[in-house]
């Protein structure tokens, strides 16, 4: 089975002064401003890293959820939080790093089984292998 899913971004302007919006397939978001002031100034918007943050928080938590029903356990509440570090590196910028710290409820686990399982999750969801991942790129110049 393969399912594509599709998001897009609009830039007009220069770099600093620019505005971008991006929207979903879903259309969970729909022309929502993103731009630099958003990304290095703390200013309301959206930008990459924090994207990539809610993907892998959320796909993280999925894959915990599967892993942990074929192990016949359910978990009661699973919060995850991830932490998409940007840094600057010769020159120019790199996502170096996604930290997730989960916190979770799950009757009938000890701890041992715990980090087992989440260990697992974190090394098989779709969006941690994505970070490892080829890039591939088709471009096309409009005048």
């Amino acid at each position: 089975m393969k399912i594509n899913r599709s998001g897009s971004a609009v830039w007009t302007g220069g770099l600093k002064d620019g505005k971008g919006a991006i929207s979903t397939q879903s259309g969970a978001l729909s022309a929502y401003p993103y731009g630099f002031a958003a990304r290095f100034e703390g200013q309301p918007g959206s930008n990459p890293e924090e994207l990539i943050a809610a993907a892998h928080a959320s796909c993280f938590t999925m894959a915990l959820s599967l892993i942990l029903g074929e192990a016949g356990l359910t978990a009661e509440k699973m919060e995850t939080n991830a932490v998409v570090t940007l840094e600057q590196q010769d020159g120019g910028y790199a996502v170096t790093a996604s930290h997730l710290t989960l916190k979770a409820t799950i009757p009938g686990t000890d701890d041992a089984t715990f980090q087992e399982l989440a260990g697992k999750a974190k090394a098989n969801c779709p969006i941690s292998k994505l970070l490892k991942a080829e890039i591939s790129l088709e471009a096309e110049l409009l005048n």
